[in-house]
């Protein structure tokens, strides 16, 4: 499987030389415009899943039913990417792979998607339990484990709206994705080294990456 993989800045190429790359899906890591993210996933003619980072607009509570968008019981317009599936907090199989996300970063500021530790520890264990739960009914495991802010200490900042989540490090414990993908952390020209958490490959994807998502995991 081989993936676009955008995060936190735009890549003015992909707007201006068209995308050449054969890929089979999109995957967002958060803080990018949603008309990017549905041109991409449209160029490409692939599906698009992604979670929403620190800069992005509140997306809970939205629920699909019929074609219609709603929340808390009344009709409101999708302001997310059209088509494109929030796997933030969720467990989703799309393109032949099982992505688990956990968007937003820790709580600087009164914006969305701002978690405190403890708040994203919480979404964490839900996130397990209902990734547990998959494998024990089908027997596969998460392949790519998508989030926003990387692991503390893996790859993070020492301030605190850079700073990564405890949480993650025992949640890789868990689920032993493959991949762990993430934004946030901007290079600003230097070159971040890939870490591994055990059998995990843990990658600052922002920018734009076409990344060989392979010896997918079943």
């Amino acid at each position: 499987m081989r993936a676009l993989v955008v995060a936190d800045e735009v890549d003015e190429r992909w707007w201006t030389c068209g995308i050449r790359a054969e890929v089979g899906l999109v995957l967002g890591a958060g803080d990018l415009p949603f008309d990017y993210l549905a041109f991409l996933a449209d160029a490409v003619d692939r599906p698009c899943v992604f979670v929403p980072g620190n800069h992005d607009p509140d997306l809970t509570g939205f629920r699909r039913s019929g074609g219609l968008w709603t929340r808390a019981g009344f009709p409101q317009q999708w302001p997310g990417p059209p088509g494109a599936v929030n796997a933030d907090g969720r467990v989703v199989d799309v393109a032949g792979l099982r992505i688990a996300g956990l968007g937003g970063s820790v709580r600087y500021s009164g914006g969305p998607n701002q978690w405190t530790q403890a708040q994203q520890t919480r979404r964490a264990r839900r996130l397990v339990r209902a990734a547990e739960r998959r494998r024990r009914r089908d027997g596969r495991g998460v392949d790519v484990l998508l989030t926003h802010a990387p692991p503390r200490g893996v790859g993070d900042r020492e301030d605190l709206p850079h700073q990564g989540f405890d949480c993650l490090l025992w949640t890789v414990e868990r689920l032993r994705p493959k991949w762990l993908l993430h934004g946030h952390i901007h290079p600003y020209g230097e070159h971040l080294p890939e870490h591994r958490l055990g059998g995990t490959r843990v990658r600052n994807v922002v920018g734009a990456h076409v990344l060989e998502l392979d010896e997918v995991r079943v």
